[in-house]
């Protein structure tokens, strides 16, 4: 039986292929799922809608994180934390600290999108590197003050 799948499975096949199944296999686990459909036109026209909708909505996130990625790289952070001699901090700064503060500045970025390359553990200026989409990426300004 010829299928259309409208979601990857490991052994059998990628989104949008068309595949052979045994008439079980699609009849009580494919089709209950709604992992795949009959091999036919009115269910090819349908993944083509959902492709395209798809698409608009990839553009749609796309864009929004260039902005997003450009108003932050325009403001910069800052930290304040106690620190001892030599300027070394009593501890250092996370990707928490960094998340707290964006969101202070009214952006809700999740913190396990923050990389930060280098330990901070001194004072001074730094660049951190958010995610925002898989193309894009901010640098944040981040400067270390004593508290």
């Amino acid at each position: 039986m010829k299928v259309l799948l409208f979601k990857s499975l490991n052994r059998l096949g990628n989104r949008g292929q068309i595949v052979d199944v045994t008439p079980g296999y699609f009849r009580n686990y494919l089709a209950p799922r709604g992992i795949a459909a009959e091999a036919n036109p009115a269910n090819l026209k349908r993944l083509e809608r959902e492709k395209k909708q798809a698409e608009k909505v990839a553009l749609h996130d796309l864009s929004d994180a260039k902005t997003l990625a450009e108003r932050l790289e325009d403001i910069p952070l800052k930290v304040s934390l106690k620190a001892g001699e030599n300027d070394r901090l009593f501890g250092s700064v996370t990707a928490a600290d960094i998340a707290e503060q964006l969101k202070t500045a009214g952006y809700d970025i999740d913190k396990k999108k923050i990389s930060i390359s280098e330990s901070i553990k001194k004072l001074g200026m730094y660049t951190v590197h958010v995610k925002l989409h898989t193309d894009v990426t901010a640098k944040v300004k981040l400067l270390v003050d004593k508290a």
